[in-house]
């Protein structure tokens, strides 16, 4: 019985923030590193259930770089960063692209085993996410003369197409998304 009404406590407190976030979307970052975590995992897709049922509206946005590490050195190819960003070339992007794509169906799969209803998609689906080549400038903060860092084909996103979530969004399914986007000039 204390459980019951310690659960009910909850309720009652959140109960302000569900009123006022009803009906909005809320972006989630599920990075690689949390994705170690099984019982984190679970509990993240049992959240983001949880949000949709009481009328907010969940996109998840994913990573994978601990894992797109893994099949990297198993294919041989040694994994490259400069302050944090991965350095990525064509046969790099390839292994982005299938190891997140194999992400999104795993945490896609796993909220809809807690009830959720969730479709994976892509930035590139649509032209949903563009992006530009992101440029990074290394040096002081006080220094004129930075170095820019040519990291491949990483990029920086320049503008989300919303009208691409909005139709599952209204209908109360959510959306998985690996962090890539579509570019002009993709690949060399």
């Amino acid at each position: 019985m204390k459980k019951l009404i310690e659960k009910a406590n909850v309720l009652i407190e959140a109960l302000p923030y569900i009123r006022n976030f009803y009906g909005k979307t809320f972006v989630i970052k599920l990075g690689g590193a949390a994705q170690k975590d099984n019982a984190l995992l679970h509990t993240f897709a049992e959240d983001v259930s949880l949000l949709n049922f009481i009328g907010i509206r969940p996109v998840v946005v994913h990573g994978g770089g601990p894992k797109i590490s893994s099949m990297m050195k198993r294919v041989g190819l040694k994994p490259s960063f400069v302050h944090g960003h991965r350095v990525t070339d064509s046969e790099t992007m390839d292994i982005v692209e299938m190891v997140l794509g194999l992400v999104n169906k795993e945490i896609v799969a796993l909220i809809n085993s807690k009830g959720g209803r969730a479709v994976g998609l892509s930035g590139k689906d649509g032209g949903l996410i563009k992006a530009k080549k992101k440029k990074l400038k290394l040096g002081l903060d006080d220094e004129m003369d930075k170095k820019l860092v040519d990291l491949g084909l990483v990029g920086q996103v320049t503008e989300v197409n919303p009208k691409y979530l909005q139709p599952w969004t209204r209908t109360g399914s959510y959306r998985s998304y690996p962090p890539w986007a579509w570019a002009r000039r993709a690949r060399p």
